[in-house]
């Protein structure tokens, strides 16, 4: 949704400037034609996982997620051999058959729940937990909890720990489990299974020697990583995660994500600089929503050199504000396509107090029809924050 009108601007302000209990109900508000235009295009749609796709060049089985990494290719002095890296430029001919399913499945059941907790229609949550059934349930179409074969490389790996980030779309789809529970489109039975398939997960997270590569990461993987052991803790009740996770947060990523002034190093050296500036700043956002407690408010926190989410706020918002001031190259690659909603000003706007960012937010388009716009903008639903 983008707008140009300072009226609408104002208007939209007035509605979401509030105390953050009443947020949902502001942003229904907001929202509602959007949730239900997705929420009834999915309600056409039946449910299709990985299954579906089998990829002959998987060292996997059927039930086993399998991509390829986005910037490799073949190499033009020995084209049969190991393929070579193109930093920033993805490769179309690569298998991403699995990827778009788990994206459509982030899609259509956060829609289908927010639609649910927006208008009280069964319709809406019984279609979600058809699709959360086929994904972590049914047998003959189960996704297996693991990421062993995510972003392959030709003649070079079978699966790396880089590959986990593909699961971020799993974030939201956690939050949507959430929310689902209170209704009884599920039975207490299926809500075990499903908790479990996560549970499962995350101990494959924590501890699979690619669960531990992609943890300590230092870029935007390792923030990524810890989101979903973030996510699929709160959901699964592992307080011990939980508490690892926040400590890691303000020990780990922080410090090292961080420059003194709020940028973003690592992102910013990249090809892609702004998308990945802005990607990160999601991840480090959604993690202070997800683990931030009266006692332990991560928006507040700085480190002892003064390194904070208030000042990677500061850093960014003028360039997601006024693209044109950005101070570095344009991204090799989708650079017009970016700011979309970003999550990271709505969030922040709440807890920092800060209208601005609340006001820049609303004037954002919140969907895009471009698929790599699409895979990397992972908090599409703010109803259900």
């Amino acid at each position: 949704m983008a707008s140009d009108s300072p009226l609408l601007t104002l208007l939209l302000l007035c509605c979401l400037w509030t105390p953050a209990s009443a947020q949902p109900l502001d942003i229904a508000r907001l929202d509602q034609p959007r949730i239900l235009r997705v929420a009834d295009a999915a309600l056409a749609e039946a449910p299709v996982t990985i299954t579906a796709f089998p990829s002959p060049r998987s060292s996997g089985g059927v039930h086993d997620f399998y991509s390829e990494g986005d910037y490799w290719w073949p190499n033009p002095a020995n084209p049969s051999g190991p393929y070579i890296q193109r930093d920033g430029l993805t490769n179309p001919d690569n298998f991403v058959a699995h990827r778009r399913a788990l994206v459509r499945l982030s899609l259509q059941v956060p829609a289908l729940v927010a639609a649910w907790k927006t208008t009280g229609e069964q319709r809406y949550a019984r279609h979600a937990a058809a699709h959360l059934r086929a994904w972590f349930i049914d047998p003959g179409t189960r996704l297996n909890p693991n990421l062993q074969y995510a972003q392959a490389i030709f003649g070079k790996t079978t699966g790396r720990g880089i590959g986990i980030i593909d699961t971020v779309h799993l974030v939201e789809v956690a939050r949507a489990i959430e929310v689902l529970q209170e209704g009884d489109a599920l039975s207490g039975k299926e809500r075990q299974q499903i908790v479990a398939w996560f549970s499962d997960y995350l101990h494959w997270l924590t501890s699979s020697k690619n669960g531990i590569e992609e943890r300590e990461a230092k870029n935007n993987h390792g923030s990524c990583w810890l989101l979903q052991v973030a996510a699929f803790a709160r959901l699964t009740g592992d307080q011990q995660l939980l508490a690892y996770a926040r400590e890691r947060f303000k020990k780990v990523l922080l410090p090292t994500q961080l420059a003194a002034d709020g940028s973003q190093p690592l992102e910013l050296k990249r090809t892609k600089p702004y998308g990945y500036a802005l990607f990160n700043l999601e991840a480090l956002a959604a993690l202070c929503r997800i683990l931030s407690t009266p006692a332990d408010n991560l928006w507040t926190y700085v480190t002892p050199d003064g390194r904070g989410m208030a000042k990677a706020m500061a850093w960014m918002a003028p360039y997601i504000r006024n693209k044109a001031s950005w101070p570095l190259p344009a991204d090799v690659m989708y650079f017009e396509e970016w700011p979309m909603r970003q999550s990271s000003l709505l969030f922040a706007g709440h807890a920092l107090g800060r209208p601005d960012y609340l006001a820049l937010w609303a004037t954002l388009p919140a969907d895009s029809s471009v698929e790599e716009v699409t895979r990397n903008f992972f908090i599409r639903q703010p109803v259900l924050w």
